[in-house]
């Protein structure tokens, strides 16, 4: 069964092809970070006018690297929320004509899902059941997945995301967009204990997380340094700033391991890439004996990859695909509504 996937929630163009045997034939990716840093952010409408742009090169790449033609494709996967309304429409538009074109069913895919399975990509990949830590910039989760589709919510941020609290301090240290990764680099140069930020709901006796707390005292640090913005002072700020967040995030992951009895951890979505937090879990997974599990560096932002995956995992595991052509996004869509039950 040959799974072609699309992904365009945001400011990510994805093209993937998955065989059900052979695993990833072959995937594309284009991203629009360059387009969107003159704003500061992702614009939304530039954002969609880009996927309408990419998507059939891409398309056209990845089948040639792959060596397929449409006709091979069994089934078409597609990102159908939570993301930009008018950019997931443009993934969700083209994949259903595409589908019409050929006769080929679709599959609608959670977006987080593709997330949550992507280390099924890996060469050693986790055996289910696992505790799975999401975590990007629009969401911060603890998940029990028990199989596709079975997932259980332990706990979730109360207000920002751990990758938006990434961004948006990196914006209050003067770092350019996107700053979440620039911050994690210029904290690698940073003081260890210069500072000490709040670890919120480090002791709340719950899964849950909170970083708007921790974003205000990265505020309160620089007006407290307004005259003495050095580049020190920014390095040591942001190593407070990582040390305080990846604390909270490990803790928080060791506690929902402890209260399921799992041994297997996997760590996915964007922040899922940072080096102190990677280094910190496997740490304390040699110390405590579970192990824990990443997807591929490449596969950490979105891609069509997870979104292909998703796709065939979801059918053989009798998942039915729809007709094409009867279509709709969900730019709000909770994992539990979306693709669990619990």
């Amino acid at each position: 069964m040959l799974v072609l996937g699309i992904e365009s929630s945001c400011d990510e163009t994805g093209i993937a092809l998955y065989d059900s045997a052979a695993g990833l034939l072959s995937h594309a990716l284009h991203s629009q970070v360059a387009m969107h840093a003159e704003y500061g952010g992702v614009v939304p409408e530039l954002a969609s006018r880009d996927h309408i742009r990419r998507v059939v090169p891409l398309l056209r790449s990845t089948l040639e690297n792959a060596g397929k033609s449409l006709a091979d494709v069994d089934a078409i996967a597609y990102t159908r929320g939570p993301g930009l309304s008018g950019a997931l429409l443009v993934g969700c538009a083209f994949a259903e004509a595409l589908a019409v074109a050929l006769a080929k069913p679709t599959i609608p895919v959670h977006h987080l899902e593709g997330h949550l399975l992507s280390p099924l990509l890996s060469a050693a990949p986790p055996e289910f059941p696992f505790v799975a830590l999401l975590v990007s910039g629009g969401h911060t989760q603890l998940m029990r997945v028990a199989g596709v589709g079975d997932y259980e919510l332990l706990g979730e941020t109360l207000d920002d995301a751990a990758g938006e609290a990434f961004d948006k301090s990196a914006k209050l240290l003067g770092l350019p967009y996107p700053g979440g990764a620039l911050l994690s680099r210029l904290a690698e140069s940073g003081t260890p204990g210069a500072y000490e930020l709040p670890r919120p709901m480090l002791h709340s006796g719950d899964l849950a997380f909170s970083f708007s707390g921790l974003k205000t005292a990265v505020l309160t640090l620089v007006r407290e340094h307004a005259d003495a913005l050095t580049e020190q002072f920014r390095a040591d700020a942001a190593r407070a700033f990582q040390e305080a967040i990846v604390e909270v995030l490990v803790k928080k992951s060791l506690q929902a391991l402890k209260r399921t009895g799992l041994r297997q951890l996997v760590v996915a979505g964007g922040v899922g890439a940072n080096r102190q937090l990677r280094a910190t879990l496997d740490d304390e997974a040699r110390r405590k004996r579970f192990r824990v599990y990443y997807p591929e560096l490449e596969f950490c932002t979105d891609n069509g990859a997870m979104i292909a995956l998703a796709g065939c995992l979801r059918l053989q595991a009798g998942t039915p695909a729809k007709t094409a052509g009867d279509f709709a996004v969900q730019p709000r869509w909770p994992l539990m509504a979306g693709a669990g039950s619990r």
